[in-house]
């Protein structure tokens, strides 16, 4: 590798940097959050008492059937000019899924696997960077014995 493509890359990972160390540990911030028995308990303990208005800008895919509870598909998309976006489940001992904070003008399209022990619903909170809260619910269920039928 040459000097100036070695020192380029060195200047882009310092620009990366910053972006890295904004990240909130939110496990640390909001303990509470993490033990919550409840979606709207988990909720209020991570956001406060708040009214997350229903959002057709929101992209919640999940499949109708999981085959596996194991490891259950789920993405999340929106346009909204998010600082945070939060993931919940209503079956499991504990609601809170995952939080991830969006850097400033952060495109929001992510996966992960989640989960669930039996047949419930999956929602998903998006704060937007101007204080407003959103929220689109799924439902699925999970097939019993690892079958689709």
């Amino acid at each position: 590798m040459n000097r100036r493509k070695f020192l380029g890359l060195g200047l882009a990972v310092v620009g990366l940097a910053p972006v890295v160390a904004n990240a909130i540990d939110f496990r640390k911030e909001k303990p509470n959050a993490w033990t919550a028995k409840s979606v709207d308990d988990a909720i209020k303990a991570l956001y406060g008492d708040i009214k997350p208005e229903e959002s057709g800008k929101i992209t919640l895919k999940t499949p109708k059937v999981a085959s596996n509870g194991g490891a259950i598909p789920v993405t999340v998309k929106t346009d909204i000019d998010a600082k945070s976006v939060a993931m919940f489940q209503d079956v499991n001992p504990e609601s809170a899924v995952i939080v991830w904070s969006v850097p400033e003008n952060g495109i929001v399209d992510y996966s992960t696997k989640i989960k669930m022990k039996k047949s419930g619903k999956v929602t998903v909170v998006v704060e937007s960077r101007d204080g407003k809260f959103y929220t689109k619910t799924n439902s699925l269920e999970v097939a019993l014995g690892g079958c689709e039928g």
